[in-house]
C-alpha cells in the first residue's frame, strides 16, 4: 500500500505541474491576494483531479463515458468559464485586487471556480486511465481500499505542487508593485481568454 500511496503521489504531481489556466490562475491569485488565495486555487484542481482520479480508480465505466459523450458541452462551458475570467482579470484593478486574498469568501470562491473549471476538462479521466496502465495500477482494480489509497495519494501529490508553486511565487510578491500587478492582470487576463477561446474551438 505504501508503494500503491507513492504512485499516486507521482501521479498527482505529474499531473498538476504543467503550466496552463490554472497554473496561471495560481500565480496571478498569489501575487494580487497572498499565497492562501494561490493556495486555494490550486487546491481546487487538486479536488476536481482527485475526483477523477477516483472515476478511474474505482473503475465507475458509465460516469466515463458518460463525461466523455458530453465532453463538447463541458468544453464549451470550460471555455465560456475562461472567458470571464481572462476579462475579469485583465479589467481588475490591482490595489482592489490585493486587498482582498485573505477573506474567507474569497478562498471558498477562489477554491469552487477552480474545481469546476478543472472538472469541465473531461479528457483528464483519459490521462489518469493511461497513467494507472502505465504504473501497472490494473491489478489494483476493484479493490477499494487500494483505490481510496490511490485518490488520496493523487490529492496530497497534487495539492503539494500548488503548495510549493503558491509559496515559491509568494517569496516574489514583495518586489511587485501596483504597475506591474496591472500588467500582470492584462498579461494573466489575455493568456486565459486565448485558452478560453481554444477550448471553444475544441469543443465545435
Amino acid at each position: 500500500m505504501l508503494l500503491l500511496f507513492a504512485k499516486g503521489l507521482a501521479l498527482g504531481l505529474a499531473i498538476a505541474a504543467p503550466v496552463g489556466p490554472i497554473g496561471l490562475l495560481c500565480i496571478r491569485r498569489t501575487l494580487t491576494g497572498g499565497p492562501a488565495l494561490g493556495f486555494a486555487t490550486g487546491l481546487g484542481a487538486a479536488t476536481a483531479d482527485a475526483a477523477y482520479g477516483a472515476v478511474a480508480g474505482f473503475g465507475l465505466a458509465a460516469v466515463t463515458d458518460a463525461m466523455l459523450a458530453g465532453r463538447g458541452w463541458l468544453a464549451a462551458a470550460g471555455g465560456l468559464v475562461l472567458l470571464w475570467l481572462g476579462w475579469r482579470t485583465a479589467t481588475a484593478a490591482p490595489a482592489a485586487r490585493a486587498a482582498d486574498g485573505g477573506r474567507a469568501g474569497s478562498l471558498v470562491v477562489a477554491w469552487g471556480t477552480t474545481t469546476l473549471l478543472t472538472l469541465t476538462n473531461p479528457a483528464t479521466i483519459l490521462s489518469f486511465a493511461a497513467a494507472f496502465a502505465a504504473l501497472g495500477l490494473g491489478q489494483w482494480a476493484g479493490d477499494r481500499v487500494a483505490a481510496l489509497v490511490l485518490v488520496l495519494g493523487v490529492f496530497l501529490g497534487s495539492a503539494a505542487w500548488w503548495l510549493g508553486l503558491s509559496l515559491a511565487v509568494a517569496r516574489l510578491r514583495s518586489r511587485v508593485g501596483p504597475a506591474s500587478i496591472a500588467w500582470i492582470n492584462r498579461l494573466g487576463g489575455g493568456a486565459l481568454v486565448l485558452f478560453g477561446l481554444l477550448a471553444l474551438y475544441a469543443a465545435l
